[in-house]
C-alpha cells in the first residue's frame, strides 16, 4: 500500500499531471487506489466495460488483443485513458508481466481535476492526439507495405 505522499511523487512525474500543482495532486492522491497485481494476474479483460486508468508505479504490463501483443508498459507508463475519459468496453486485455503495483484513477476524480485544472486537460489531450498520430503513421505503414 502506498502512502499519500508516494502516489504525489507518482503522478508528478506522469506527462499527464506533471504541471498540475502539487496541492490538486495531493487531492487526486487522496482518492486513488493503490492496487498490486502478481505476475501472470489479468488487470483487465477485453470487452470488460472500462471507466478507470492505470499508472504503472512499479513493475511491468503486457497490453494485448487475443494473442497479440500490442505493448508492454513499465514504470509511469499510463494506461486505460480512453475508458475514464469515455466508459466503454476495454479494447484489450492488460496482465501483470511480472509482480507490479499500479495507481487506479477512476473516469470521475479525472474529471472533476479536469474541470478545475486546464493543464490536466491538455495533457489529456495532448496523450490523445499522439495516439491519433502513432494510429496514422501505422496505418500509412500497412498501406505502403500492401501497396509494394
Amino acid at each position: 500500500m502506498l502512502l499519500t505522499i508516494e502516489k504525489v511523487l507518482i503522478l508528478k512525474s506522469v506527462n499527464v499531471f506533471s504541471s498540475v500543482p502539487e496541492a490538486e495532486l495531493v487531492d487526486l492522491a487522496t482518492i486513488v487506489d493503490s492496487v498490486d497485481y502478481q505476475a501472470g494476474e489479468v488487470i483487465i479483460n477485453q470487452g470488460d466495460l472500462g471507466n478507470s486508468m492505470f499508472i504503472v508505479a512499479d513493475g511491468r504490463v503486457r497490453i494485448f488483443n487475443e494473442e497479440r501483443e500490442l505493448a508492454v508498459y513499465k514504470n509511469r507508463d499510463v494506461f486505460g485513458e480512453l475508458a475514464a475519459l469515455d466508459p466503454e468496453r476495454r479494447a484489450a486485455s492488460a496482465e501483470a508481466v511480472e509482480d507490479c503495483t499500479l495507481l487506479r484513477v477512476d473516469g470521475e476524480a479525472l474529471y472533476e481535476l479536469m474541470a478545475g485544472n486546464k493543464e490536466v486537460t491538455r495533457g489529456i489531450i495532448h496523450v490523445l492526439c499522439e495516439y491519433a498520430r502513432e494510429n496514422l503513421a501505422r496505418a500509412n505503414q500497412n498501406h505502403r507495405s500492401s501497396a509494394s
